[in-house]
């Protein structure tokens, strides 16, 4: 059984930064693209990033418009670890982060059901 823990969640200020990071264990890592997800309180869970796996360390990504050129996913495979470098944050990135793991090798669509194991979600607060 795939467990996934996120971790870096905050408090920060308007333009700042954060680093999230997803452990996973119990199960494979490497092979599977993950993915990071976001919501807020009564709204619809939101995709935010992705990463495919690649044999020679050729991953893809993929970004919600929202994020583009401010997130950066990334994956260390030795760690078994994904982090989304988080920069220039504005209040509406506040949300609950998720990471989950992709059903396949690619990042997929951005849609929720392409994942199968998901984290608990770490807390991530923009104040301006």
């Amino acid at each position: 059984q795939v467990q996934l823990a996120e971790s870096g969640g905050g408090l920060v200020q308007a333009g700042g930064s954060l680093r999230l990071s997803c452990a996973a264990s119990g199960g494979t890592f490497s092979g599977y693209g993950m993915g990071w997800f976001r919501q807020v309180a009564g709204k619809d869970l939101e995709f935010v990033a992705a990463i495919s796996w690649g044999e020679w360390g050729d991953s893809g990504t993929s970004y919600a418009r929202s994020v583009q050129d401010r997130f950066t996913i990334s994956r260390e495979d030795a760690k078994n670890t994904v982090y989304l470098q988080m920069n220039n944050l504005r209040p509406e990135d506040t949300a609950v982060y998720y990471c989950a793991r992709h059903r396949g090798s690619g990042y997929g669509r951005g849609a929720s059901f392409e994942y199968d194991y998901w984290g608990q979600g770490t807390q991530v607060t923009v104040y301006s």
